[in-house]
């Protein structure tokens, strides 16, 4: 663990191993006159919306990179749940596809199908300790992918979260321990929170049905601001939190734009097209000869910090002018 754990904090250098290690696949893959890609998306945390916006940002990210449609491409595109990930992906490989495309925990199902066809990837949490890859920096098989994963990005949150808080010192954490990552996540965020003069409380869940209880607790500890570790669980439970958030009047933040739009006060983390516009480009290198598994695992790029001014209002919240200047998209 502590190898790949320390992978995660330098960006560059996962991008540079990856360049230099891709390997050529067989000249037969390359020369198919029209590349075939299988698209799995995810009907899940986010709702129906989220799969289509993603589809819509990685078909972007292949035109940028001169794939057209019709001419040099096609793209299936099959939908649905985890459950039914293998299913779904099992109908592309007999469609004899190229290349398939997993959006979120789709990548599961399809991983145990997959066999010698590349797999392309996107992950809330560590790839590694989710037994998708043998190690962050060559991921071996043919799979590869991005992850949201970032100490980085975790450090950054408690530091937007205590702007928000001004003053106030207390700061209550909600987590889902099954998150693959999570112990990351946590000391990351522990020391943030030491470093900026935070008193932090834990409150972990495994299930939605944990959930009450773990907002009861928060409730009991007297928390004055809320960061929601970010992972599926979570973000599916993203309308609870705000309505307890809104309650309390506590100032919140995670990682999903969703999160904000469904009326947090705060996200910091990957944009949506920049994430699936970067998943078209490691989906290029592979379509164009590079062997998936001498493929670093990425780390998003394109961040994004969303701040929900109707939600500040709602709790009476008066946010720094400095803060709200940072903000690239502000819902009022």
């Amino acid at each position: 663990m502590s190898h790949h754990r320390a992978v995660f904090r330098t960006h560059r250098r996962m991008l540079l191993a990856g360049s230099a290690c891709a390997l050529l696949l067989p000249p037969a893959f390359a020369q198919r006159p029209k590349a075939r890609i299988g698209w799995l998306g995810w009907v899940g945390a986010m709702g129906a919306s989220a799969s289509p916006l993603a589809l819509a940002a990685f078909r972007n990210g292949l035109t940028d990179r001169g794939w057209t449609e019709g001419r040099d491409l096609e793209l299936l595109v099959r939908s649905g749940d985890r459950k039914g990930s293998a299913q779904l992906a099992s109908e592309l490989l007999k469609l004899d596809v190229d290349l398939l495309v997993a959006q979120g925990p789709m990548v599961f199902g399809a991983k145990t199908v997959s066999g010698d066809k590349p797999l392309v990837f996107n992950i809330n949490g560590d790839p590694v300790e989710a037994g998708l890859v043998s190690s962050v920096s060559r991921p071996g098989g043919m799979l590869t992918g991005v992850t949201a994963l970032s100490e980085e990005l975790a450090g950054k949150r408690v530091e937007l979260l205590r702007e928000a808080m001004r003053k106030r010192t207390k700061m209550a954490v909600i987590a889902n321990e099954m998150h693959p990552g999570v112990a990351i996540e946590r000391q990351a965020t522990y020391a943030a929170a030491k470093r900026l003069g935070l008193e932090l409380s834990w409150h972990p869940l495994k299930a939605q049905s944990d959930l009450e209880g773990a907002l009861a607790a928060i409730a009991r500890s007297g928390a004055e601001g809320l960061l929601a570790i970010p992972d599926n669980l979570i973000y599916s439970q993203s309308r609870p939190l705000a309505e307890f958030a809104a309650a309390q009047r506590l100032p919140s933040i995670s990682g999903s734009s969703e999160f904000a739009d469904a009326g947090n006060l705060m996200s910091y983390g990957p944009s949506t097209r920049g994430y699936y516009h970067q998943m078209a480009g490691m989906v290029d290198r592979v379509l164009r000869g590079a062997r998936p598994g001498d493929l670093a695992i990425e780390q998003a790029r394109d961040i994004e910090f969303v701040l929900n001014a109707k939600a500040a209002r709602a709790i009476k919240l008066d946010l720094p002018p400095e803060l709200q200047l940072r903000a690239d998209r502000r819902i009022d």
